[in-house]
């Protein structure tokens, strides 16, 4: 049966239903006990916006300032400052000299904030290796592919509209 064709000036049947299953995913996802139960793996109880920030130091790999991490998270930067505060009470992350700006100061995680933050991951990254375990290799490559690329191309539009610092 032929794909139905648009109406002129009207949405693409395709790209319509793709926009519910992304909704449909992106609403199970943060809603769901999917992130729930990943945020209690790491030990910190249900503070799923300190384990965010553990998650974007840990995954950047490297130390990074507040408005680095806001950026990653699509957060503003004061939001970011207080979480830094409260996982320096919890002793979960720290702040080191900047070595390009003796000004400024670099957030990172502690040996117990990164322990944290990988058992979140872990935990994340397993239940979807068991989601697509019946997927043949070609398309589990095909899916990282595109939806990376999908990602990259959406963020930068909402970029370019002002709409990627919320």
């Amino acid at each position: 049966m032929p794909a139905e064709a648009p109406e002129p000036g009207g949405p693409r049947p395709d790209l319509l239903a793709a926009l519910t299953r992304i909704s449909r995913l992106g609403s199970a996802l943060t809603r769901g006990r999917l992130v729930e139960r990943a945020v209690e793996e790491t030990g910190l109880g249900r503070d799923r916006a300190a384990v965010g920030v553990l998650v974007a130091l840990r995954t950047a790999g490297k130390p990074l300032r507040i408005g680095e991490i806001a950026d990653r998270m699509q957060v503003v930067g004061p939001h970011i400052t207080r979480q830094v505060q409260a996982l320096e009470k919890r002793d979960l992350a720290h702040r080191i000299p900047d070595p390009h700006d003796a000004r400024a100061r670099l957030i990172e995680p502690t040996a117990a904030g990164a322990e944290a933050a990988d058992r979140y991951l872990a935990f994340l990254l397993g239940w979807f290796t068991d989601a697509l375990a019946e997927w043949p290799r070609q398309d589990r490559d095909d899916l990282v592919r595109l939806l990376s690329r999908f990602a990259d191309d959406v963020t930068t539009r909402l970029a370019a509209l002002g709409d990627g610092e919320e």
